[in-house]
């Protein structure tokens, strides 16, 4: 389908209605050098090990109806054209009896943010994606003065208007928000896993885990149960994981309002949300259509993901059918084109972008809300591993019991076109209640107010689910994946007979500013951790220590019951820690390359070989 830009610029919106209208001594290795094993300083034959293809860091296609929504082609379609090598590039490349024209570039800082490579942009344009499907609308609710006061998000006075006999505005009118505070916690359609609901689990207290100067800033949290509900059936295990519904940024979604021109006294009124299909906006419901009452704020706080992910063709297929500046719109539909793929395919893998720098990026686009929720992503939950022993930890207060749990976060964050960095949903959301939650403290409160939605999450992820009270084990972890490791070091130190079979390999920059939970980890501490720093001192990895502590590592993965562990990110860290297993295997059990690899797996498969990256 060839569609000429001038036609697409002079053809008007059609099909669109509007959404205000319608201790005894082990036997086992210790975590020291072995005097007994082999000379540390002999060189070693190097070993052959095939290079492995470093892949990305973000996941961006699990199946094909995740290839239509980025590209808006089926997967045949894309294959047709781009096999993936690069060769989408030459389609940048002018071809012969092809008109171009210049196109004047938006002169704005967002903009020029993105890196989009363009010169000069075909006055034909061929496969260009059609117009999203919208299967969300909303639909404004009018009351009469009786009707009865709303929920804390509605901040607008809703103005009188007389009852209508129409049997819809009757229903409009018999449909109200639920009596929720959707400031602490997500209005109850935000479904995640079933059987859980989310619960404000009050801060118990927080703490800042690194010190200044470290790379990574870490907090500690302790979340306040005891009121979760009990009617769930599974408890809170050792090792297991909580969800988190964490909401955008306050600010950010204000500014996405603000530049879609969303009136202020419209952003937390009650309205109609009526969705044709999907599951949008539960997060695990069912696909099928919806009508529910909610806000305008509450559906870009809690249940629309709006700096995650990469920027898609449907959604830039929907700016350019609300750009009112020409060469804005050129750009957009040469984006969505055949002939601006190799721009397309820069743009997405470039640097990481929001939806308001996007917005920003192209300011005369103002597409209706609901459109554009229909081709934005869902705000999933986030998973926190436990990082204590969720059946001790309880203290008194007030005369009265509290259970706790508790987590630790670190923030993540990425380069903002603004300057500076911006944080992670999950933890930017985090970092934010333990700043408030301190600076309370610091004003005088004793006991803050301030609530993390969470919910019991991976009770049965592989961490709990193969973690057993007898049997030695071996923990690898790096920055905040050795956290999940404390609550099992907890729990094996108060039997007797497991003191001696719990060892950790805990991987840090530097002791002096990121290493989380120095001295709490019970009596035994120094026994059964050992850290290593690759920024100061000997300067190594916990990869190179597994291989040094071939011994310890060939001895717990041999015993009976015997579990090696490893928790953090799979970039480099949970990469090496493989590696190094496989030549722990090659050098202990004489096995070849392969042999070791596949001797791994097959622990991997009875259990005793367990990892937990991201």
């Amino acid at each position: 389908m060839s569609v000429s830009i001038e036609q697409q610029l002079v053809d008007p919106v059609v099909g669109y209605v509007s959404e205000e209208e319608a201790r005894t001594p082990s036997i086992a290795p210790s975590l020291t050098y072995s005097d007994d094993s082999e000379d540390q300083d002999e060189l070693q034959p190097p070993e052959e090990t095939p290079r492995r293809r470093r892949a990305s860091t973000r996941l961006i296609a699990q199946s094909p109806a995740d290839v239509q929504r980025i590209t808006g082609e089926s997967t045949q379609q894309l294959l047709s054209r781009c096999c993936g090598g690069g060769c989408c590039v030459k389609l940048q490349e002018k071809e012969e009896g092809i008109d171009y024209e210049c196109v004047s570039l938006p002169d704005n800082d967002a903009f020029r943010s993105l890196g989009l490579k363009i010169d000069e942009i075909p006055t034909v344009l061929t496969k260009v994606l059609d117009l999203p499907e919208q299967i969300i609308f909303l639909q404004s609710i009018r009351r009469g003065s009786g009707a009865p006061s709303q929920s804390p998000t509605d901040l607008a006075i809703s103005p009188d208007s007389q009852t209508s006999s129409s049997p819809i505005e009757t229903k409009l009118q018999n449909l109200s928000l639920e009596d929720l505070d959707t400031s602490i916690q997500p209005p109850s359609f935000v479904q995640p896993h079933p059987p859980y609901h989310v619960f404000p689990a009050r801060i118990h207290n927080t703490r800042e885990l690194t010190k200044p100067g470290a790379e990574k800033r870490t907090y500690h949290f302790d979340l306040d149960i005891t009121d979760y509900p009990h009617g769930e059936g599974v408890d809170f295990k050792v090792g297991g994981a909580i969800g988190v519904s964490a909401p955008n940024d306050a600010a950010a979604v204000e500014q996405i309002l603000d530049l879609l021109l969303v009136p202020r006294y419209l952003r937390s009124k009650p309205v109609l949300l009526r969705t044709t299909r999907g599951r949008w906006p539960t997060v695990w419901g069912e696909d099928e259509a919806r009508e529910l009452v909610t806000t305008r704020r509450d559906l870009l706080t809690w249940c629309t993901d709006i700096q995650s992910y990469p920027p898609t063709k449907p959604l830039l297929r929907v700016l350019a059918e609300y750009a009112l500046d020409p060469n804005e719109k050129k750009i957009l539909m040469y984006l969505c084109a055949s002939e601006g793929q190799g721009v397309f395919c820069d743009f997405r893998t470039g640097p990481h972008i929001s939806l308001a720098q996007i917005l920003s990026a192209f300011p005369s686009a103002k597409p209706p809300l609901d459109l554009l929720l229909s081709v934005l992503q869902q705000l999933m939950p986030r998973f926190y591993s436990l990082s204590n022993d969720p059946h001790e930890s309880c203290e008194i207060r007030d005369g009265k019991q509290h259970r706790l749990i508790e987590i630790a976060v670190t923030v993540q964050e990425t380069p903002d076109w603004r300057g500076g960095c911006r944080t992670g949903v999950g933890s930017g959301f985090f970092e934010r209640q333990s700043n408030k939650f301190l600076e309370l403290q610091r004003s005088g409160q004793t006991a803050p107010q301030l609530y993390i939605p969470m919910f019991k999450g991976l009770m049965a992820n592989p961490l709990a689910k193969e973690f057993m009270s007898d049997g030695p084990m071996l923990l690898i972890g790096a920055g905040v994946g050795i956290a999940p490791f404390r609550g099992f070091v907890q729990h094996r130190l108060k039997k007797a007979n497991c003191a001696n079979k719990v060892w950790v390999l805990q991987g840090i920059r530097d002791s002096l500013v990121d290493e989380l939970y120095g001295g709490e980890w019970g009596v035994h501490e120094d026994r059964v951790k050992k850290v290593v720093q690759s920024r100061r001192g000997e300067s190594r990895y916990v990869q190179d220590e597994v291989v040094h502590q071939a011994d310890l590592v060939w001895s717990i993965i041999n015993s009976v019951d015997g579990r090696v562990f490893v928790c953090g990110s799979s970039q480099g860290m949970g990469e090496g820690v493989e590696e190094a297993l496989i030549k722990v295997a090659r050098k202990k059990g004489n096995l070849e390359y392969e042999e070791a690899k596949k001797f791994w797996g097959l622990k991997r498969e009875v259990g005793q070989y367990i990892t937990e990256t991201w």
